[in-house]
């Protein structure tokens, strides 16, 4: 009787459970922390492959609206060749004439209504019941608070979804975008996170345009797949000051190889080779970094992602910023904390 293995899962298992990526921080913790940045970090950003070409923004606005106390303005811009993006941006409604505020990329998770939810539309009970589920609007909140925040959707959700009007489109059958996109962007060179990444500097550029906007406080949060977004977003442009990544801390081997709890959108060839996630984390130190994990979270579950912190904060022990970073432990299932957010951002923009 054999009692080989025959299942190529298994194998993927434990392949990911023994390997030791090139630069994880961990494997010596007591190495010079600005010779493993400069070492890893262009290796890291050089697997997301090429970006895509920018375009002029060419800005249009299609409405304005006050509620909760805040001006909303909808946009749509070019974000690249053949792509626009519908763009959204709150602020307080009294805010003074002249008078600039730090901004915030927001970026969402999976989900059907893309940046809507983070931007506060609850106008349908299935609107409503998410945000409720994740305390999804931050983008609303943050705006409350006194700051200016935006948003766009990353490709193959909300209004960029091929399942929303007015794309249509119904060759992947029940098959994952994320996935395709992710098969279509490497044949070309490409990856997802440098599409999204690229589209994301784009909405950056014209938030900045904005006369409330101080373009020297900017700063980026995101839940979930948004908070592969944040990071990702603030490893590839330096404008952002301070950082917040919501229910995205784990380790590869287990969310990403065990549980299969990611897609196309969140990975980029011969990553795990480099790094694991709080290698990629640690990379934006000395930034200030809040993460937020949840104790019931089922995504990403809190052992793990409390491992996952734990060597987070001996790379910025070891980059001499430990008082940069901030925890929100709350005990909730996957979503925004929130505990913390206001006065980290205020504090560090």
């Amino acid at each position: 009787m054999t009692t080989r293995n025959l299942s190529p899962q298994q194998m993927f298992e434990r392949w990911a459970l023994e390997h030791v990526p090139q630069y994880h921080f961990a494997t010596n913790p007591g190495q010079d922390f600005a010779a493993w940045k400069a070492a890893a970090w262009p290796k890291v950003l050089a697997t997301l492959g090429d970006f895509p070409e920018r375009v002029p923004l060419n800005p249009e606005l299609l409405a304005v609206w006050q509620r909760d106390g805040l001006h909303f303005e909808r946009w749509i811009i070019d974000v690249g060749r053949y792509i626009a993006a519908t763009f959204l941006i709150a602020r307080p409604a009294e805010l003074p004439a002249g008078e600039r505020r730090p901004a915030i990329l927001c970026w969402h998770g999976h989900g059907a209504f893309g940046k809507d939810s983070v931007m506060g539309n609850d106008a349908s009970p299935e609107r409503q019941a998410e945000i409720t589920q994740h305390n999804y609007d931050y983008g609303r909140q943050m705006a409350q608070a006194g700051f200016v925040t935006f948003a766009i959707d990353w490709i193959g959700m909300g209004e960029r979804s091929e399942r929303s009007k007015p794309n249509w489109r119904a060759q992947a059958g029940a098959r994952d975008w994320c996935n395709l996109y992710y098969l279509s962007a490497t044949m070309l060179g490409m990856t997802s996170l440098s599409i999204n990444v690229t589209h994301g500097m784009a909405a950056t550029d014209f938030a900045c345009e904005f006369p409330f906007v101080d373009p020297d406080r900017l700063g980026v949060m995101g839940l979930s797949g948004g908070g592969t977004m944040a990071l990702w977003s603030a490893l590839c442009d330096a404008r952002f000051k301070a950082v917040e990544i919501i229910c995205y801390s784990d380790l590869w081997a287990a969310f990403g190889f065990r549980d299969y709890n990611y897609c196309g959108m969140q990975v980029a060839p011969g990553l795990f080779k480099l790094v694991d996630v709080p290698d990629l984390q640690g990379l934006l130190a000395p930034r200030p970094l809040l993460v937020d994990i949840g104790v019931y979270d089922t995504c990403f579950v809190v052992d793990t992602a409390l491992a996952c912190y734990r060597q987070v904060e001996r790379i910025y022990h070891a980059a001499g910023a430990v008082d940069r970073l901030e925890l929100d432990l709350f005990p909730g299932e996957h979503g925004w904390g929130g505990n913390r957010s206001a006065a980290f951002f205020g504090r560090h923009l």
